[in-house]
């Protein structure tokens, strides 16, 4: 992989990851489209953990109060924790039962199409439920249900962030709280595919350095920035634009496939 190519999935990875368009779908449309082949787990975590520093930078002042609020047990912090943990049980579950399954969707970039499609019709849902602010309190079914819609955002094209979203928001959750516990659930989710592949990751070849660091310091620039415009657009109620996007984005690659013999 070049470092133009590296660079290039960085971006894609960092805007995706939290924009409601799923990260995951992207690369493999992307790697499709260029003919890219070489990317490979490795670099595949190296920018997911580059998006998680972007959750954790952006919201760093939550972050330390939740850490400090839970090593000194104060009951709301050690909830709010508690609610996070139980959000990251679903995705748990499924990974382990069907991680076979899920993996073997990765490799087909119709199936990252249709998830897009799916994605977008789940944002669409959400164009009337911003205009009421709802309650800043998220209670523990709504963090099982926003983990929930994690767990089927494994899936290639199915956006996390807009899955998760989209959830909190049906379920009356204030735009920016919302925001805030879809980016944070996402912490453990990338941390524990992380220390999964660890081994692979400290035995990449020495050649594939630069790219990675390259890819990755694209990613985390981008991942601020997508976050700082996602909670704009829910602050706004705008976020079933995105839909229009998602439902180009994935007719397109199926009329491209269909074109192509794929």
């Amino acid at each position: 992989m070049t470092d133009a190519e590296a660079a290039l999935l960085g971006l894609v990875q960092g805007l995706t990851e939290f924009l409601p368009v799923s990260s995951d779908g992207h690369l493999v449309i992307v790697q499709r489209l260029l003919g890219i082949t070489e990317k490979g787990i490795v670099f595949e975590i190296v920018v997911h953990v580059a998006t998680l520093t972007s959750v954790l930078l952006f919201y760093r002042e939550r972050v330390i109060e939740l850490v400090r609020g839970v090593l000194t047990r104060q009951p709301e912090a050690l909830r709010y924790a508690g609610k996070l943990g139980l959000a990251t049980l679903p995705a748990v579950v499924a990974a382990v039962a069907f991680g076979d399954f899920l993996e073997s969707q990765f490799e087909s970039a119709r199936a990252a199409a249709i998830g897009l499609l799916v994605t977008g019709a789940v944002l669409w849902t959400t164009r009337h439920r911003q205009a009421s602010p709802g309650p800043e309190a998220l209670g523990w079914s709504t963090a099982f249900w926003m983990g929930c819609a994690q767990a089927i955002a494994i899936l290639p094209g199915v956006s996390r962030s807009g899955l998760t979203l989209a959830a909190a928001l049906a379920l009356g959750v204030a735009p920016v709280a919302a925001a805030e516990f879809s980016f944070l659930m996402s912490v453990a989710a990338i941390s524990g595919a992380a220390v999964w592949t660890l081994p692979d990751l400290l035995s990449a070849p020495a050649g594939h350095g630069e790219a990675l660091a390259t890819g990755a310091v694209t990613a985390l620039v981008a991942g601020v920035g997508a976050i700082w415009f996602c909670v704009r657009l829910l602050r706004s109620g705008s976020l079933h634009w995105f839909a229009y996007y998602t439902w180009a984005a994935g007719l397109g690659m199926l009329v491209w496939l269909h074109a192509h013999g794929g």
